[in-house]
């Protein structure tokens, strides 16, 4: 397990997606969420967008992923349309306050809880069940 607090600052958004929509870790309090980290030349991240969009569109959980390697807004919207993938991205342009550190191996899933807390990081590529099932026993 990972500990890591989330701080519910003030500021007005702790980070956005490539969209432009704005979040804060304030607003998301009282959810589970999921951040997952992956990158274009990870063969199991690419393998699992599947399962991360099934688990976007049907687990009632938030998403959001952001990429190892920092590409631009632009350079994302590409690569989000060449694999499919349905859940928000975070930008990487305007250094999003995360509530942990990039990991140092990929495909990497953090569980948040509705506190702000990592609760766990699950290392390697995922499935839908395995993310709902980590949810729930931390529930």
């Amino acid at each position: 397990m990972v500990a890591g607090v989330v701080m519910f600052q003030n500021q007005k958004s702790d980070f956005k997606t490539i969209d432009g929509e704005t979040w804060s870790w304030r607003e998301l309090q009282g959810q589970w969420v999921v951040v997952n980290y992956f990158a274009e030349w990870c063969a199991p991240c690419l393998k699992e967008v599947p399962e991360l969009n099934s688990f976007y569109r049907d687990s009632g959980f938030k998403l959001f992923a952001i990429s190892y390697d920092g590409e631009n807004d632009a350079q994302m919207q590409n690569i989000r349309k060449k694999y499919d993938m349905q859940f928000p991205i975070i930008s990487a342009e305007l250094q999003p306050q995360l509530p942990m550190q990039k990991p140092s191996a990929l495909p990497a899933t953090y569980i948040i809880d509705t506190q702000g807390k990592v609760r766990e990081r699950l290392m390697g590529e995922q499935t839908k069940s395995s993310i709902v099932q980590a949810i729930k026993q931390l529930q």
